[in-house]
């Protein structure tokens, strides 16, 4: 169900002769009988992804009249509750309304203005969950069951002969990974490691809602007496930190923990679940700091040096969690084509599953268009969506001095069982040493296990 070959840069081809000749938006389709088979002919999802990327190019080209044109167009063949392509569409016409509201360009600006109505009822009102209707949440999909189950038997393997298990988590789920890697701990014949977490406590605004509706200490002292309640001795530390520098924080409280801490009693497992992306790449701009201080171009990128400074600590291991596409084109419509091609996915997947206008398939889309609006409505250090590819990560990681370590038949067998309670469309794949999560056959979410080259 991939719509395109690749993503395109630059402007794409020539749009259809007659598009210019149609009426002006506001006018709604159902006045327009001349243009009704115009607009039906117009549904398939090959025919939105060109809209939208015309659509894109003018706003950014500061076309007002042609913009206007094919936001009038998508908004009579798109609407937010019809199937899931018309779904996805409304989703990105959403992201292109604001992002010409943010146009520099005082025509488009106007333009979004005179077009409120286009976006529709947004379903992005803010929302915070109960933990456990969080976990609910996330129980939907595998989507990131997936990543916990294959994530927590690399981390039970890495806990092996270690007194402790120190688990830095770097996760945009609120740690609903824990209760179900307590439980494992737990079954262990030889008994639970004392387990010390470390959570790294982004700003809300760097990741997709629902949020949490407590804080996380509290949700770390409930989690401390659920692990009491399975024999697990626990600590949960709590340390503000943002993707936007790095996690400059979060570093040097490892560093400082590593001063007082004797490495052989202490098993360190970093894990990285659809974080990493949110930390500043190669196409970010540069850290104020080096504005200001007018330095030389960064030859490397936040991201990278991130991944240096955990190769530095010497960790047990490293779990990468991520969603297997790239987001990071400079130019909107390359970045509109590859999240189109992307994005359908986890509407696809609740089409069946999810009833149309109810409260769980709402909170469920609100969560995909939010990143939606992020990847193609922000530029600059609001763009936190920059997604790469599981390839670009393997780079990185072996580029940074880490090596791939697998995961075993275990691992793979959990997450098979886990799979068994969702949508057949939900599928699992081996590609050398990651387990990848797929979608009738299109790779959705990857999962990763790393070591210091030198470590064996």
């Amino acid at each position: 169900m991939q719509f395109t070959e690749s993503a395109a840069h630059g402007p794409p081809p020539p749009l259809h002769p007659t598009l210019r000749a149609w009426p002006d938006f506001p006018y709604n389709s159902s006045s327009n009988k001349s243009g009704g088979g115009q607009l039906s002919s117009l549904t398939n999802a090959a025919c939105m992804e060109q809209l939208l990327a015309h659509c894109a190019h003018a706003i950014d080209t500061h076309d007002a009249t042609l913009a206007q044109q094919l936001l009038w167009v998508l908004h009579n063949i798109a609407p937010p509750d019809g199937d899931s392509n018309q779904r996805l569409t409304a989703a990105f016409l959403r992201a292109l309304v604001l992002r010409a509201s943010r146009s520099s360009s005082s025509p488009c600006a106007a333009l979004a203005a005179a077009l409120s109505d286009v976006n529709h009822d947004s379903p992005l009102t803010p929302l915070s969950l109960s933990p456990v209707s969080l976990a609910a949440f996330i129980d939907l999909t595998p989507w990131h069951r997936f990543g916990f189950s294959a994530a927590n038997a690399a981390i039970t393997d890495a806990a092996d002969n270690f007194p402790v298990l120190h688990l830095v988590d770097l996760s945009t789920t609120y740690s609903m990974q824990l209760p179900t890697l307590i439980e494992s701990l737990a079954a262990r014949p030889e008994g639970a490691p004392f387990l010390r977490v470390t959570v790294a406590s982004p700003p809300e605004s760097t990741s997709p809602p629902p949020t949490l509706d407590m804080p996380l200490e509290q949700l770390g002292a409930r989690l401390v007496n659920f692990a009491r309640s399975r024999n697990v001795s626990m600590e949960f530390r709590v340390v503000p930190s943002t993707p936007a520098d790095g996690f400059e924080s979060l570093l040097e409280h490892l560093r400082l923990h590593q001063l007082v801490t004797d490495p052989a009693s202490e098993a360190l497992v970093i894990n990285c679940h659809m974080m990493l992306h949110c930390t500043p790449d190669e196409s970010a701009p540069p850290p104020e700091t080096a504005q200001q201080t007018a330095a030389p171009i960064m030859l490397s990128s936040l991201r990278t040096m991130f991944l240096k400074a955990l190769r530095a600590l010497e960790p047990t291991v490293v779990v990468v969690v991520d969603e297997d596409a790239d987001f990071t084109a400079g130019d909107v419509v390359g970045r509109l084509r590859a999240a189109f091609n992307y994005m359908w996915i986890p509407f696809d997947a609740v089409e069946n599953l999810l009833p149309r206008g109810g409260e769980q398939r709402r909170r469920y889309e609100a969560s995909v268009c939010w990143k939606i609006e992020n990847s193609i409505a922000q530029e600059g250090v609001q763009r936190v969506e920059r997604l790469e590819t599981r390839g670009r990560w393997t780079q990185r990681m072996r580029g940074v001095g880490f090596r791939a370590v697998g995961f075993g038949e275990d691992a793979a067998g959990e997450v098979k069982s886990m799979l068994d309670e969702h949508s057949a469309g939900w599928g699992l794949k081996k590609d050398e040493e990651e387990l990848i999560l797929t979608w009738k056959g299109h790779d959705a979410v990857f999962a990763s296990a790393w070591m210091p080259s030198s470590l064996r």
